[in-house]
């Protein structure tokens, strides 16, 4: 019953709630990233959400104007100088998330779920494995299990477990459970700095990639 109704009319409410508490900040930011730097406010990138199907998260804009056509591509650390002044602190505080309460009012995402991956990375969709595929069961969160298990710092083949355990427990109290590590995440600003490479293994091989801009 949760999964399959209470879930969704939660996270409608608080969609709905979040979207007109926020609505001053997001206008407040909105302007912030028009007067720094030219370009879109809003961020748009595809992801893959439930059932394997693709759909365009939504974020603040954090780096310049076709950042991923300069620099390091699609990649980003901490030094990135693409990432505006503005940006550093809407990623600092996750304040960049804030338009993904769209996407949960139009049913693309929940507010607690796996963190939807790109299209292409770690792998695309038709190469994760059957059960690596559990982990989109389900609507994808604004954060979830593996967030608040290491976040940035998980190797992707970890993060995907700890998805596949979150899709296969799932609940009210752990939903509430993780709403509350993510508060005190978030406050703390733990484990929300890109360290490095993000090791992805892979069956036959390992690859290397660094955490992409979108900020996962």
């Amino acid at each position: 019953m949760y999964r399959h109704f209470f879930k969704r009319f939660i996270d409608i409410v608080i969609s709905v709630i979040g979207l007109i508490v926020a609505s001053i900040i997001m206008m407040i930011v909105a302007v912030l990233i028009k007067l720094e730097s030219p370009g879109e406010v809003i961020f748009r990138q595809p992801r893959i959400g439930k059932n394997g199907k693709v759909f365009n998260i939504y974020k603040f804009r954090s780096m310049c104007k076709n950042a991923e056509k300069t620099g390091s591509g699609v990649y980003s650390d901490k030094n990135d100088s693409r990432v505006t002044k503005v940006g550093k602190f809407l990623r600092a505080t996750s304040i960049d998330e804030l338009p993904q309460l769209v996407n949960i009012l139009k049913g693309d995402m929940s507010l607690i779920g796996p963190r939807p991956p790109l299209t292409y990375h770690p792998w695309p969709y038709e190469e994760y494995t059957e059960h690596q595929k559990k982990m989109f069961d389900v609507r994808p969160g604004i954060t979830g299990w593996a967030q608040v298990h290491g976040r940035k710092q998980v190797e992707w083949h970890q993060r995907i477990e700890l998805n596949i355990w979150y899709v296969e427990n799932l609940s009210f109290w752990l939903d509430i459970k993780i709403l509350f590590m993510t508060v005190f995440k978030v406050f703390t600003n733990a484990d929300n700095e890109n360290v490095g490479a993000t090791l992805i293994k892979d069956n036959q091989e390992e690859k290397s990639s660094e955490t992409e801009t979108s900020n996962v």
